[in-house]
């Protein structure tokens, strides 16, 4: 029996119990039943007018041309004196085997006072919200139906910055915390998959498309991948 609607949609769903979607008539946002859990998926949730502006936005700065900049090759004294208009980016080292490694993507964490957040032993305090940030955080809380109190912005520079697998369960997020990701830039997959291993799902992360993760956080894992270079997210 076909447990999926005709609903279609960019990616392979794995075609047995536990797994169904369906589409709000009003919003156009595509549920996505998972074991222990479902996913809130739209391709396009920001338009390319919004996108194209939100990365703008983003890496707008005193020196460089966001447009065209081999941020790669950025040095890490140079990245230092830049002043970005409107983000306070960060360049930080992980501690791997015993020694300190640059994390492969730039990052920057937004939210309200208090809300610190450590992980890979990196710890960081929230910078204030401001104009950008805030207005995507409501606009996705309009359809997650919850209010969020941080954003952690992850830039990759192109296809080498990436993210590991992975679990969002560390106790300061509470029990199964709702986890929202919007993607602006070049396409990059995101990837789940059962603890176990026995199915995963593949999504192509797209310039604007929304996803939203609920449920049973411990049996989902995530990485990121690129298709083209130049992603931001």
């Amino acid at each position: 029996m076909d447990l999926l609607s005709n609903i279609s949609v960019p990616f392979e769903i794995p075609n047995e119990s536990g797994y169904s979607l369906f589409q709000d008539d009003e919003t156009g946002i595509i549920n996505i039943k998972i074991p222990n859990g479902d996913l809130l998926y739209s391709e396009q949730f920001f338009s390319k007018k919004f996108s194209d502006r939100s990365i703008e936005y983003l890496l707008e700065n005193d020196t460089y041309n966001w447009k065209d900049t081999k941020w790669r090759e950025i040095s890490n004294d140079e990245f230092l004196k830049l002043r970005f208009k409107n983000m306070l980016w960060k360049r930080e080292d992980i501690n791997m085997f015993g020694k300190s490694v640059p994390l492969p993507r730039i990052t920057s964490w937004y939210g309200d006072k208090g809300r610190s957040y450590k992980y890979s032993g990196i710890f960081s305090r929230p910078n204030e919200w401001n104009k950008g940030p805030l207005s995507i955080k409501q606009k996705v809380e309009e359809i997650a139906e919850v209010n969020f109190n941080s954003l952690l912005l992850n830039w990759y520079r192109d296809g080498d910055d990436y993210l590991n697998w992975h679990s969002d369960d560390e106790q300061k997020l509470g029990v199964n915390p709702v986890i929202a990701s919007v993607s602006f830039g070049a396409t990059r997959d995101f990837v789940i998959r059962n603890l176990d291993k026995s199915q995963k799902i593949s999504i192509p992360l797209k310039h604007g498309t929304l996803l939203i993760m609920r449920g049973g956080n411990a049996t989902i894992l995530a990485t990121f991948g690129t298709q083209e270079e130049g992603s931001n997210r």
